[in-house]
């Protein structure tokens, strides 16, 4: 009987507390039900905006500084178009660098094997931050021609030297999971060194690491926001550049970054179901 009784004791005990904790999801889901849309502001109007005293959101803002945030300042490129422009030319560049780095630190020549492992750690033990002041500040001082290449330029030389050494141990992990007799056969057939990486090593190798490319490039995504640091407005810079010189809209910053991370969002989301679709094309045409 006591057994009995002390079982039901909990089982009422744990209803409890599940019933506690629906209630509170269902009060905080309220709560920002009526912030985010019953009682904000849509309109901008940064009179209405401020008549709300904090107590609902002002996406009022966000159609207020809509050209600064997506397309950077008046008269200076950048915003969402400089953000993309990072991330498509780092990640493209990265990959010739990063697939040969992989091949090179693999390589039995210690001359092609020692450099690629001292760049890789080299800069995978750098943060992002240091290479980027390192381009934006150092580099300018040391180019041969005296006149360096712009200020983007430089920050998307960076981006593609840390993407790269990143990218190289991705591909150095799918190269291991590929089968030593694999390539014995390939020479087998008289097909050279070159020829067996590019048809059979390589193919499967991304394959297996395809997950880990994906998150690399998400990652590298949001890392283009930290240019702002240096200098350049892209998507995260073109917010704070945009409010910080407006005492009207200042006060709604919070409203205006849940606007940029939900455009970050979308972008990540559309890598990840891109990552997906190739998943899925390779594994139908490996069936």
């Amino acid at each position: 009987m006591r057994g009995r009784t002390s079982s039901r004791l909990k089982s009422a005990a744990s209803l409890a507390i599940k019933a506690a904790g629906l209630l509170l999801l269902a009060a905080l889901a309220w709560q920002l039900l009526r912030w985010g849309v019953l009682d904000a502001v849509f309109k901008p109007d940064a009179q209405a905006c401020q008549a709300l005293n904090r107590e609902a959101a002002c996406w009022g803002v966000v159609p207020q500084k809509i050209r600064w945030l997506l397309l950077g300042t008046p008269g200076q490129w950048g915003g969402l178009p400089l953000t993309l422009m990072l991330f498509a030319a780092s990640w493209g560049l990265s990959w010739p660098l990063g697939v040969s780095l992989a091949l090179a630190r693999r390589s039995s020549h210690r001359w092609l094997s020692w450099p690629a492992t001292a760049f890789i750690e080299t800069v995978r033990g750098v943060p992002l931050v240091g290479l980027l002041f390192a381009a934006a500040f150092l580099l300018p001082l040391w180019w041969p021609l005296g006149e360096a290449p712009s200020l983007g330029w430089r920050a998307g030389l960076a981006l593609t030297l840390f993407s790269s050494a990143y990218l190289a141990e991705i591909v150095r992990g799918g190269l291991q999971a590929v089968p030593s007799e694999q390539t014995e056969a390939a020479a087998t057939l008289g097909l050279g060194w070159w020829g067996t990486q590019q048809r059979i090593v390589l193919p499967q190798a991304l394959r297996t690491v395809l997950p880990a490319l994906t998150g690399h490039a998400i990652g590298l995504l949001k890392d283009t926001s930290l240019v702002m640091v240096i200098g350049l407005h892209e998507l995260t810079g073109g917010l704070s550049l945009s409010l910080g010189g407006d005492p009207d809209w200042r006060p709604f910053y919070f409203e205006a970054y849940l606007f940029v991370g939900a455009v970050y969002a979308l972008l990540c989301l559309a890598l990840s179901r891109l990552g997906l679709h190739l998943e899925r094309h390779w594994q139908r045409a490996q069936g």
